[in-house]
């Protein structure tokens, strides 16, 4: 297997590949600019009509800019990404106060400009950031009707293949338009083609793919054929080519804050920091989750009781389904719920075994389930039925966010991979919630709960919280 780079290739294709580069990033750049140099100022007219001085309007904008470029917040490796985007703005913002203070004792010796840029930082961050958020869901959102996105070449082994696409589908809208595959094992192409992808020939294509259909990016999979001369090689030709060339690691659903690259004697390794599941880690989210529970509880206490009232008057029984579930280490906890069944449900399960919409897994749900009441349906359609729960946040056995509380019987019958979903708390939203809950099959709804617990962070809770709202008003898979 060899790929032919030679310097006639080199002097040809010098210059060409140049008007391949995507116009979309130096434009996203330019607004991105235009944008920090619109919260500087307005920053510093906020400081301007607190403190009635002139003198930051001059310094904070080129100092803003300038600090954002050492954070390489304009960077393509950044854009549209978000999290990390907004923490290198964040880091600026930090940053200012002590450029300030370096210009006090080196240059100004002027108070009042200290004082003006320290205080300018909360505002810049706080103007900026909802600035980037509101270009980044218009990249996406261009990202979605197909725009500005990179035509995509993967090289590497069918079942890899299949993967990383299974991977980006249900990623939402993202840069990478796959266009073709290269495999390492052509004979296996009907798996790739299946997917809807065409398979354009084997890695020895590679570079006459790349510039017949001017490909943007060549992701690179793990196979066993890739050495570190193959790999060496591919990147040549994609540098020759000046597209983009992206190795995907081995493990998938490793979110990138946990990845790091350590040098060790000139070989860059990969380092996987460890999930954050200690006690000190998590100490800001059992605050939040207790503190913002009992908050919701006190605000929600008179449409709580309404609804206890309605489920009474509906039908008999009680107001709150009480059921055991397992929490954190597997330990025990009554779960509580507005009851949506007859009190008689849990005696008529065996009936409806054959009408399991989750036969591949260890989830019973029936989506025309006879045992629902007509209060029920509502209350499961909102998701109304779950406001019980934040009394299980204060008390301690739940969290906000976390993975779908399991049964006991459920936790029995897991494997002891699947017990790694014990290591937190179950949440009362989660990432199964927010990507479909009940309609997702029981491989999907495990390796979500998975990459949660693996990639845990408070942002990844924010984030999590922020989306329930919508996919609560989607009710997709509530039932």
């Amino acid at each position: 297997m060899t790929i032919e780079v030679t310097h006639e290739l080199l002097v040809v294709e010098d210059r060409r590949p140049q008007a391949r580069r995507r116009r979309w990033e130096q434009k996203y750049r330019i607004v991105l600019l235009v944008a920090d140099s619109f919260a500087a100022v307005a920053a510093a007219i906020v400081i301007h009509a607190a403190y009635d001085r002139w003198a930051v309007a001059l310094v904070l904008p080129p100092t803003w800019i300038v600090t954002m470029l050492a954070h390489r917040s304009y960077d393509r490796s950044a854009m549209g990404l978000g999290t990390e985007e907004f923490r290198r703005v964040l880091r600026g913002a930090a940053v200012l106060p002590a450029l300030a203070a370096g210009t006090y004792w080196l240059l100004t010796h002027d108070v009042g400009l200290l004082h003006d840029m320290t205080m300018a930082a909360a505002p810049v961050a706080a103007i900026a950031l909802p600035v980037r958020y509101a270009l980044r869901r218009r990249l996406h959102r261009r990202w979605a009707r197909g725009r500005d996105r990179s035509t995509t070449l993967l090289v590497g082994p069918s079942r890899g293949v299949a993967d990383l696409v299974a991977v980006l589908r249900r990623g939402g809208a993202q840069e990478l338009q796959v266009a073709g595959v290269c495999l390492s094992d052509p004979e296996n192409a009907a798996e790739v083609r299946a997917l809807g992808l065409p398979v354009l020939g084997s890695v020895g294509d590679m570079n006459d793919v790349v510039r017949a259909l001017a490909v943007g990016t060549v992701v690179a999979l793990p196979a066993p054929e890739f050495d570190a001369s193959v790999l060496r090689r591919m990147s040549w030709t994609a540098a020759v080519q000046d597209v983009d060339f992206l190795l995907a690691p081995m493990l998938t659903d490793v979110s990138a804050s946990r990845l790091a690259v350590r040098p060790t004697n000139g070989i860059p390794l990969v380092r996987i920091h460890a999930p954050s599941l200690s006690r000190i880690s998590r100490l800001p989210k059992e605050l939040l989750d207790r503190s913002l529970a009992a908050a919701l509880l006190v605000f929600l206490a008179l449409p709580m009781l309404l609804i206890a009232l309605i489920v009474r008057l509906d039908s008999s029984g009680p107001a709150l389904f009480r059921q055991q579930r397992a929490g954190r280490y597997g330990d025990h906890f009554t779960m509580l719920k507005f009851r949506t069944m007859r009190p008689d449900s849990e005696a008529h399960r065996a009936e409806l075994a054959h009408l399991n919409e989750n036969s591949d897994g260890l989830l019973f749900k029936v989506k025309q389930d006879p045992r629902v009441t007509r209060v029920g349906s509502v209350l499961r359609r909102t998701s109304l039925d779950e406001l019980p729960q934040l009394l299980n946040v204060v008390r301690g056995h739940m969290s906000l966010v976390g993975p779908r509380p399991p049964l006991p019987e459920e936790v029995e019958e897991y494997t002891p991979e699947v017990k790694r979903r014990l290591l937190v708390k179950p949440g009362l939203t989660g990432l199964w919630q927010v990507s479909g809950r009940s309609d997702l099959p029981w491989e999907e709804a495990v390796r979500l709960d998975l990459g949660y617990v693996d990639n845990w962070s408070m942002s990844l809770d924010l984030t999590i919280l922020a989306r329930t709202g919508s996919a609560v008003v989607r009710g997709t898979g509530a039932y």
